[in-house]
């Protein structure tokens, strides 16, 4: 468990919508970049978190997180710009985890330490794979040695990296995605991000899948891969603190995602972003508007982003609380969700999962087991009242 987290995290999220290229498997707000003045919507943005600022109670930031998109299209200049304003409204916590999501190919020596410079504290880079074919099917602009160099670069400026690799690729054998996942443990970053292909809906893939031109892994193999996925990286000294997600350390977890898993706060910046505060006592989900142009109107005429606000009843705010905190190894406390339910869980259901194997239950906290981990989805409908 990380012991060195505040009691309440705060984080900012901030969302570059445009790529180079549209990877297949992606269903983000994303637009193909273009050769193009956006000097209105860094404006937006900007006044977006200033409008934010007045409408959320003071609270320390814990955690600035640049993603997209690709944020590293940005110029380092704005990048500081953004922590300078965000800096300048909310007190900070002295450990605060300011990351910018980077693709391979947007790295050099030169921007590293621009970004670094801008206030840039943790990278996140796409490498996906190590594996050229498997790149060119993920639609990827690098290859396989672009991602090894780029990551070293970035050790070099950086001492907290993290990799996102996907696996479960059709047709990938344990033992090819072993020996890919060996040699990215090799590079020494102190954290992965590790996630399964999963076919979204609207995207290039789906549509490939719907005219059989692939025929995505079965989930019986997915979940083999999984498993023996978390014995690897453990035995390299990065085991799991949440399902997807591999650290070395309790310093090199993901400050802003763990504020997603113990339901902190966070605002959601930039088009189509998503935030979840507490207002006027409720839980609520913020939606921004998800068109360029729409989100830049909207910040001009009403000073903020938002397209939508949803206040979470209190069984649908309780139920995330649920969700997300079986997610990481900290797991989730029992008499907190007690309260938050207004209700008691069930104990038979407690005790018969971990019987089961797929749930510990010590010092009033819940935590799903690995195995767990592949029942989340079901445990957590069965433990809500």
């Amino acid at each position: 468990m990380m012991t060195s987290l505040p009691d309440t995290l705060f984080g900012i999220y901030i969302h570059w919508p445009y790529c180079a290229r549209i990877c297949p498997y992606c269903d983000f707000n994303v637009y193909a970049a273009k050769d193009r003045d956006n000097s209105a919507l860094q404006a937006a943005i900007l006044n977006d978190i200033r409008g934010h600022y007045r409408r959320v109670p003071q609270k320390t930031l814990t955690s600035i997180y640049f993603g997209g998109g690709t944020p590293s299209l940005c110029e380092p200049r704005f990048i500081a710009e953004l922590i300078d304003v965000c800096a300048s409204l909310w007190p900070s916590d002295d450990r605060m985890e300011i990351t910018l999501e980077v693709n391979p190919e947007d790295v050099t020596r030169d921007r590293l330490k621009a970004w670094r410079n801008a206030g840039i504290n943790r990278l996140s880079l796409g490498l996906q794979s190590l594996d050229d074919a498997a790149l060119k099917f993920l639609g990827r602009q690098h290859t396989a040695e672009q991602g090894r160099l780029a990551t070293k670069l970035a050790l070099q400026q950086f001492s907290n990296v993290s990799i996102d690799l996907i696996y479960a690729r059709p047709g990938q054998s344990s033992e090819h995605w072993h020996e890919e996942l060996a040699r990215v443990l090799e590079l020494g970053v102190p954290h992965l991000s590790l996630y399964e292909l999963t076919i979204k809906e609207k995207t290039a893939f789906a549509k490939q899948v719907e005219r059989a031109q692939f025929i995505p892994m079965d989930d019986d193999a997915q979940a083999d891969l999984y498993l023996s996925t978390l014995d690897l990286c453990a035995g390299f000294g990065l085991p799991a603190y949440e399902v997807s997600n591999h650290a070395g350390h309790e310093h090199y977890q993901s400050r802003h995602n763990l504020t997603y898993w113990t339901s902190g706060d966070w605002l959601g910046i930039g088009p189509g972003a998503e935030g979840k505060i507490n207002l006027d006592g409720q839980r609520t989900t913020t939606l921004a508007h998800r068109r360029v142009t729409d989100y830049i109107a909207a910040v001009e005429e009403t000073g903020l982003g938002w397209s939508e606000q949803i206040s979470l009843s209190r069984q649908e705010a309780a139920d995330e609380k649920l969700i997300m905190g079986l997610r990481s190894t900290r797991g989730v406390s029992q008499p907190e969700l007690e309260t938050a339910y207004g209700t008691p869980l069930d104990g038979e259901q407690i005790a018969l999962f971990e019987t089961q194997n797929w749930l510990i239950c010590r010092n009033d906290r819940l935590r799903l087991t690995r195995e767990g981990w592949l029942m989340a989805d079901y445990i957590s409908a069965r433990l809500s009242p």
